[in-house]
């Protein structure tokens, strides 16, 4: 086999499988080395499996709030089945075999670099191999549940969301510790499935603290009502587990004690940047890899080194690391053809990134917060409206709760971020992103005419508020 090849890519997530695609159709000659599973954490233990087991209890919610229907109780069971049906039951030759079809070269193996364009790889038989690039090294290797230091806590083998969406058993009680997207998701997915004691130990003020406060506090509400506990403001002093399996206890500084079947531990992630061997080319491997926006990693000679996705910290969403990747991939081919790219290139970055959590409401939204709006110098003007009032909102269901927010940025007339809270929010991001990341001016929005009766129309009833 081959050991040169143009470029050579570390991480078989979707970043790195996007690289490797717009490389080839570029022209160029790729490898592409994963130690675990090709479709990386995305496919089998994040994105994909936890949205299998938010979908039916996303849909029991629905129901529930429809007159007339009846809610049988969930079939676990079918629910994990289908789940595993979803991550392929971990077999990645599918993944693999799409990866040879671009074509590029799929290595098995753990890969480091060594020093200027060469990658070694430890097979997974134990042996090596040495790979040279031609044009371009791509680090893709995603990012990993960050544990915080809290004693115990790693000798009790507590859930990270690996365990949690690969579960095959429901628990009967769970602490989970943060309040950010994974802990929300993940909270809502068990309790929904069965667990009949959900904690949730927050350590600041409240859910989704990077978000609008009113979606987190719409969050909060849909949680107390179904049960689940938050607790804000709440540190974690030590945690034991004194048999393998057996129960959790959870010590909390004010006394109180929380006993759990099992704890999960969603309290962030940090860019998987250790034993990637940075330091053989003059990178710290403690922090994010520093890129441009072409994503060629600053500080290396030469400007044969990218960093894609999570690794780089711009924007840890998988939909933002395989829009990288096509930066990425295309900006390496021009250059390996001898062309300067065009001076716009990664653009989303900066509007900042469409997420969607998948709650119960759920929660998504685009671009900037008002906070971060008015922090970032904007003369800005929020316009807020109560979704639960606009009539194909209405018809969803009885008890209808939710908000729209648009935030406008006064001098130019044009939106900076817009979030939605409310069930069946999610299909409405796009519209958002589109017209934040085109900066649509609100007078051209006003003749974007809405169907009725749909959620939609709350887009009518945010540029009337404003004023238009």
């Amino acid at each position: 086999m081959a050991d040169e090849f143009d470029v050579v890519v570390i991480g078989a997530g979707p970043t790195g499988e996007n690289v490797v695609d717009r490389a080839v159709r570029g022209g160029l000659t790729a490898a592409i080395v994963e130690e675990r599973l090709a479709g990386g954490e995305c496919s089998y233990w994040a994105c994909v499996p936890s949205k299998a087991l938010l979908r039916p209890v996303d849909l029991a919610g629905e129901v529930a709030r429809v007159p007339g229907l009846e809610l049988a109780p969930i079939d676990v069971a079918a629910v994990l089945a289908r789940r595993d049906e979803a991550v392929g039951h971990f077999d990645d030759s599918g993944q693999v075999g799409w990866i040879e079809s671009v074509p590029a070269e799929f290595v098995r193996g753990r890969g480091r670099l060594d020093g200027p364009r060469r990658v070694r790889v430890t097979l997974a038989d134990g042996g090596e191999r040495m790979l040279t690039a031609h044009q371009a090294v791509v680090v893709a290797t995603g990012s990993t549940p960050a544990v915080p230091p809290v004693p115990g806590l790693t000798e009790a083998n507590a859930w990270t969301s690996h365990e949690v969406t690969a579960t095959s058993v429901v628990p009967e009680r769970l602490v989970v510790l943060g309040g950010g997207v994974v802990a929300c998701e993940m909270a809502q997915a068990m309790h929904g499935l069965g667990t009949r004691q959900t904690t949730m130990l927050v350590r600041g003020d409240g859910l989704l603290s990077r978000m609008e406060p009113f979606a987190g506090e719409l969050l909060a509400q849909s949680f107390a009502d179904a049960g689940i506990a938050v607790r804000t403001g709440t540190q974690v002093s030590r945690v034991e587990r004194p048999e393998p399996g057996g129960k959790v206890t959870v010590h909390l500084p004010e006394g109180p004690v929380l006993e759990a079947d099992e704890l999960l531990v969603a309290t962030g992630r940090r860019p998987a940047v250790r034993d990637v061997g940075l330091g053989t080319v003059g990178l710290p491997d403690n922090v994010p890899i520093e890129v441009d926006d072409s994503m060629r990693a600053t500080g290396v000679s030469g400007g044969w080194l990218y960093a894609v996705g999570d690794v780089n910290g711009r924007a840890l969403l998988t939909h933002m690391g395989k829009y990288q990747a096509r930066v990425c991939g295309d900006v390496i081919a021009a250059r390996a053809r001898g062309e300067e790219p065009p001076a716009l290139r990664d653009l989303a970055d900066g509007y900042g990134a469409p997420q969607v959590v998948f709650t119960d409401p759920q929660i998504c939204a685009v671009g900037r917060t008002e906070a971060v709006a008015r922090a970032d110098g904007f003369r800005v003007r929020v316009v807020d409206y109560d979704m639960g009032a606009v009539t194909g909102a209405y018809l969803m269901g009885d008890g209808y709760r939710g908000r729209a927010r648009a935030v406008v940025d006064e001098d130019r007339k044009v939106l900076l971020g817009v979030t939605f809270a409310g069930p069946g929010t999610a299909e409405l991001l796009h519209s958002a992103t589109i017209a934040v990341t085109a900066e649509v001016p609100l007078d051209r929005l006003w003749h974007a005419v809405p169907s009725f009766p749909t959620a939609s129309e709350v887009w009518l009833r945010l540029l009337e508020t404003y004023g238009l």
